[in-house]
């Protein structure tokens, strides 16, 4: 049992995967949609995806026209147009991309080197639309695997994040509280797994695990753990 533990822990998103139906992040596909519409992404766009995962941005962008391609450091064997990269060091030239499309990654990397990056690819005025958990305060007392594989070790507050991207060289045009979205996407998960009973099975660790958990939802609830959105202009 503690196996399943591990492997949860080696393999957050595939573990989602197996839980959440489509986008691994808060709001789904509807989320996306908007950021899009907020981006200005329509027919002939030059969309880069970074970290995209299984591609539901980049069909969500196809849909309407757009010219998408996504980067992601493992893609998919039957990925269509998507490259091997990380957003840190992005394999494509200067000024070739309309908007950058970014949801729930930036915080797995350097923030500040990523953020360069997408300002190096992005045309003058092109568009950065980025979406990440946000962690005001010293933020829930959870042990360093359960931070890293929730996004909670490299995400700032809300007012760092936009301090961030402007110290980039963007201008901040919009920004979006989903908390009521993350709120959903957690409910989700606990309607879905009994992971009371299944950590109850592994003793002492599994306890340890439960009060984590515990000690997120509270702050979720509280509002010190949030998820938001951007667009900015480079």
């Amino acid at each position: 049992m503690n196996g399943l533990l591990d492997a949860a822990l080696a393999n957050p998103w595939g573990t989602l995967d197996t839980v959440l139906d489509g986008p691994l992040h808060p709001g789904g596909t509807e989320a996306t949609v908007r950021l899009l519409d907020r981006a200005d992404v329509g027919a002939g766009t030059r969309i880069l995806d970074v970290g995209c995962g299984a591609g539901d941005a980049l069909t969500v962008a196809r849909e309407r026209g757009a010219d998408a391609v996504g980067v992601d450091p493992d893609p998919a064997s039957d990925a269509t147009r998507v490259v091997r990269g990380d957003a840190t060091t992005l394999p494509v030239r200067d000024g070739t991309i309309d908007v950058l499309l970014a949801e729930c990654v930036l915080c797995l990397t350097d923030l500040p080197v990523a953020l360069g990056e997408a300002h190096r690819v992005l045309e003058g005025g092109g568009r950065l639309a980025l979406s990440d958990v946000v962690v005001d305060g010293d933020g829930p007392a959870v042990p360093d695997r359960v931070a890293e594989a929730l996004c909670l070790d490299g995400a700032g507050g809300r007012d760092r994040l936009l301090r961030q991207v402007s110290d980039a060289g963007f201008d901040v045009e919009t920004v979006s509280d989903h908390r009521d979205e993350l709120l959903v996407m957690r409910d989700r998960v606990v309607d879905r797994v009994d992971y009371e009973g299944i950590l109850g099975l592994l003793g002492e660790r599994g306890q340890r695990a439960l009060e984590a958990i515990e000690e997120l939802e509270t702050a979720v609830d509280a509002g010190d753990v949030s998820y938001v959105s951007l667009v900015a202009r480079a």
